[in-house]
């Protein structure tokens, strides 16, 4: 390791050349880290080249040596390197070259545009550069090493003050006075050397060098460097301390301790300053600024991270699964958010029995996937990018809820840490008491990493997408409610309209799902529904429940605001309840009104069952708008005719919701319960059921 405590890395610098993809996958082969294409002089443009060396390697670092800024616009380089660096998984590394001041503008632009987590364009106004306005991004795989490239003592210093290294030779003092003088550790620094394939073990301890770069095209001169010279070199490098440099240090939040994270734990975590903060800083529908994210991969490392949260009990604490929760409760401002991304399996555990066993992080567009050629499917939720999670907790309103009941219906049994980092199992037969609890009120008790569930029996399902008239948005209510309960219960759908437009038709969308296979079954169930106002538009499919479950959208949140949702389950939709429902689409506070079907064999499971309580009600009613105020405003009129809440589409998080969403003997159960498995309520930050009553 040389003296900046970077671990020693080795790779090849290949002469540009219709052999260099082979060399650099030799390379790879031996166990190098870095295949380096210089930039000049050559007959194959070294970007390129180094596109085509990326295709036809997989592991082996990507470094473009000495690309000149004088003839390439920082902006646009900065995306194309983001974007290779994407399709590679995050091998770049670039060692640029030029004139030092404008290379030190230069990487100040590259630097910018890299930072896609910020909010802002870049703002450029330099004596060799002006950007008036560059668009950020895309956001790249890892942060990508930038180098300064050269001998020049100027470059030394341009290097210390804005770059991750420098690839020259004689610097050293210089580097590392500018890097101090810039407020950096010049441990945080790369040092570049290039030597013969010649060189000796004792040559490159005498660099001070802590990337070496060997100058051949010879795979035989590979080998014997690879086999001869670097494992000797490698026994004797200590493992670096892991330390983020002083830039990511200084946008830490008070009153974490960063320093003491669990060492199982440091190497995911992610904190403001670092580059994947913007993947997960936020969620679906809400903005957020934690001040740490805890990303465990293991039972075990959820333990560890609980016993963090523990040691932090002033600090917000957010608990994820898929990030797309309404409430928006899995990020927050300053605090801690546990994600659970990464224990995404999906297994069969016992097929004569259709019994799997999911991870909270997988999503159910993967678990649809991973059923469909068993034949099975669970009904979970009706778009496929939420995680297992916080549905599989909640309850869980789907595409097949009338046929097949909730998520929580087919679920036999959890993995669980609770609050004081015990793990458990929840099942009828183990902590029954805590398993009735997590079916409907689970993010109360503790993080289940592990769900049990019974898939059913599904085949190719039908799936409508009519778009009928809302000129009298009352009376469409209220028929379509009719038609929904007369249905068999093979039929589960939902029914969306937005407020009227001048100008513009009243419609609605009418979406629905038949679990059956014949077309002729399919339209005759249909058309009932379908019938009860004019069509605009119809489209009926029959195809695999996984098609219905793949609209899930690519990359990582990026909620911005808070989000204000109201929710109710009702039984019937009655002539008064269309006509409250239209006045509150008049009012013009909610950008959007749903009702998703419940009912069938969700009320064949007994009331006191689960936690999940309103198990009579047909529908569930969501509003979702963007002042708190006008929306309680217009929601008034309606609230009266609920009998019930669906927590998961609900944003107001008072006493009263908890009062709406469990009947008084089931909140009187769960209060008691949450005595016994988490009395310091560390799981609070979410539709929070206090151990008494009066931390309220």
């Amino acid at each position: 390791m040389a003296d900046g405590g970077h671990p020693l890395r080795f790779g090849v610098l290949v002469t540009p050349g219709a052999g260099s993809p082979a060399l650099a996958r030799r390379a790879e082969e031996l166990g190098f880290d870095l295949v380096a294409v210089p930039d000049g002089g050559q007959e194959l443009d070294a970007w390129t080249l180094l596109g085509w060396i990326a295709g036809r390697t997989e592991r082996i670092g990507l470094l473009a040596a000495g690309l000149d800024v004088s003839d390439r616009e920082p902006a646009v380089l900065a995306r194309s390197a983001a974007s290779l660096d994407l399709l590679t998984g995050g091998r770049l590394e670039l060692a640029l070259a030029g004139e030092p001041d404008a290379l030190g503008e230069a990487i100040d632009i590259i630097r910018g545009v890299l930072d896609a987590g910020e909010a802002t364009p870049v703002r450029h106004l330099g004596r060799h550069y002006r950007v008036p306005r560059a668009q950020r991004g895309p956001l790249p795989a890892h942060r990508i090493p930038i180098m300064v490239y050269g001998d020049d003592p100027a470059l030394a210093r341009v290097a210390g003050r804005t770059s991750d290294g420098l690839w020259g030779s004689g610097s050293g003092a210089l580097l590392d006075e500018a890097a101090a003088e810039a407020g950096r550790e010049p441990a945080e620094l790369r040092r570049v050397a290039a030597m013969p394939p010649s060189a000796t073990a004792a040559d490159l301890l005498a660099l001070g060098a802590d990337t070496v770069l060997i100058r051949t095209d010879d795979p035989e001169e590979l080998r014997h460097f690879a086999e001869k010279i670097i494992p000797g070199l490698r026994q004797t490098d200590p493992a670096p301390a892991t330390r983020r440099p002083a830039a990511v240090r200084a946008k830490r939040r008070t009153g974490i301790d960063y320093d003491n994270l669990p060492a199982s734990l440091a190497e995911t975590a992610v904190e403001p300053g670092d580059l994947e903060y913007a993947r997960v800083r936020s969620t679906y529908l809400r903005g957020g600024s934690p001040g740490l994210v805890l990303r465990p991969r293991t039972t075990g490392e959820v333990v560890a991270a609980l016993g963090y949260v523990r040691a932090h009990p002033e600090l917000p604490f957010g608990l994820r699964s898929g990030g797309h929760g309404v409430s928006g409760r899995s990020t927050n401002d300053g605090g801690l958010v546990i994600s659970l991304a990464a224990l995404d399996s999906i297994e069969i555990i016992d097929e004569p029995g259709r019994l799997v066993r999911v991870g909270p992080g997988a999503r159910w567009t993967d678990v649809a996937g991973a059923l469909l050629p068993h034949g099975w499917a669970l009904s979970s939720g009706d778009y496929g990018g939420v995680g297992v999670g916080g549905l599989a907790t909640a309850g869980g309103v789907g595409w097949l809820a009338r046929k097949h009941g909730l998520t929580i219906d087919r679920l036999r049994g959890v993995e669980m840490v609770l609050a004081d980092g015990a793990v458990v199992r929840a099942s009828p037969a183990e902590h029954p008491d805590l398993f009735w609890a997590v079916r409907g009120a689970g993010a109360n008790f503790g993080v289940v990493t592990s769900f049990d569930f019974e898939a059913d029996e599904v085949g190719k399902v039908g799936f409508a997408q009519l778009v009928v008239a809302a000129d009298d948005p009352a009376d469409l209510l209220v028929k379509w409610g009719r038609a929904i309960e007369a249905a068999p219960r093979e039929v589960s759908g939902q029914l969306i309209m937005g407020p009227p437009r001048a100008g513009s038709p009243a419609f609605a969308r009418l979406l629905g799902v038949v679990d059956a296979e014949d077309p002729e079954t399919i339209i005759d169930l249909l058309q009932p529904i379908a019938a009860v106002a004019p069509l605009y538009q119809q489209n009926v499919t029959l195809l695999p429940y996984p098609a219905v479950m793949a609209n899930a959208g690519e990359g990582y949140h990026r909620g911005q605001g808070e989000p204000v949702a109201r929710s109710g389950l009702i039984e019937h939709l009655t002539p008064e309840f269309g006509r409250a429902a239209a006045e509150l689409l008049a009012s013009g506070a909610v950008h959007w009104f749903q009702i998703r079907t419940v009912g069938g064999a969700v009320a064949d499971i007994p009331e006191e069952a689960t936690a999940y309580a309103h198990r009579s009600a047909n529908f569930s009613v969501t509003v979702m708008g963007s002042s708190a105020r006008r929306v309680d405003a217009a929601w008034q009129d309606l609230y009266r005719h609920f009998d019930g809440l669906y927590l998961s589409f609900e944003t107001d998080q008072s006493p009263a919701r908890l009062a709406d969403a469990f009947p008084p003997a089931t909140l009187a159960r769960l209060r008691e319960l949450k005595r016994r498995y988490d009395p310091g309520n560390l799981f609070r930050d979410n539709f929070n059921i206090p151990p008494d009553e009066e931390q309220r």
